[in-house]
């Protein structure tokens, strides 16, 4: 009879806990329509002024418009490319400069001063630098990605090390642990959950440096969307480029989310 009290009461547990999602899924989605049909209307009566702000059936129109002529999944595909490849590389090379910062003592305080300044530094400042290094290919962009994500990994990851438990720490030096096996065997299992939330702050950092890089040397991408829209004044465009940024940063953002619910299990 108990276990059977206790199996109804998780089932009811169970089932209150996927309420609760459907309904902050239903609310997640109504509000999103209820922010398309608001801004629908408000176009069609001329409350704001369409040519200025678009509408959501403008923007379908010339997403539309982009796919017949071919050139929607090109743009996509050029920006993808760049923001992923630029997340890797600023995600691995970040984490591999944290590890060995963590593992000197020496490295770290020398360093840390200046890794603080080029965080604040303006990126966007680096940009005729980066075209006269780089050249006006894809290689600058990537670089561009890399260098607004790499130091916020670093920087984070590297606190990450650092807030392990200082009594784990103490008991593997007292059991004749090496670094580097406390760093493999304590420290970075024990960081994994700071290591995620990198993850998701590299993503947006990701498309905000592709996007910037786009906006300063670029004959194609979302980006050169934007910027070529803004120029020609199709406004059209530059809100379709906006809402597909939106789309696909939100993709990255959940297929990141996954593998942090695969890693936490």
């Amino acid at each position: 009879m108990k276990k059977q009290i206790q199996s109804k009461g998780h089932a009811l547990f169970i089932r209150g806990v996927k309420r609760k999602k459907i309904l902050i899924w239903s609310v997640r989605l109504g509000l999103l329509a209820a922010l398309l049909g608001l801004w629908e209307l408000c176009a069609a009566t001329e409350l704001i002024d369409p040519f200025i702000t678009s509408s959501p059936s403008r923007v379908a129109a010339t997403a539309a418009e982009l796919y017949r002529g071919g050139n929607l999944f090109y743009h996509i595909g050029i920006t993808l490319m760049e923001t992923i490849t630029g997340f890797f590389a600023a995600v691995v090379c970040g984490y591999a400069i944290a590890v060995a910062l963590w593992l000197s003592d020496g490295a770290r305080k020398i360093f840390e001063p200046y890794i603080v300044v080029l965080n604040a530094l303006p990126k966007i400042a680096l940009g005729p630098l980066i075209i006269i290094w780089m050249g006006t290919g894809y290689t600058a962009i990537i670089f561009m990605t890399v260098i607004v994500s790499i130091i916020v990994c670093i920087m984070n990851t590297l606190t990450g090390f650092l807030q392990v438990d200082a009594t784990m720490l103490t008991l593997m030096r007292a059991l004749g642990a090496s670094k580097r096996q406390t760093l493999t065997k304590l420290v970075i299992p024990a960081s994994l959950p700071q290591l995620m939330n990198t993850l998701k702050v590299a993503v947006g950092l990701a498309w905000i440096g592709s996007i910037m890089g786009e906006y300063i040397v670029s004959r194609a991408g979302l980006g050169y969307l934007i910027v070529y829209g803004g120029q020609v004044f199709r406004l059209d465009l530059v809100m379709t480029a906006t809402i597909i940024l939106c789309a696909l940063a939100g993709a990255m953002y959940a297929a990141v989310a996954l593998v942090e619910r695969a890693v936490v299990k």
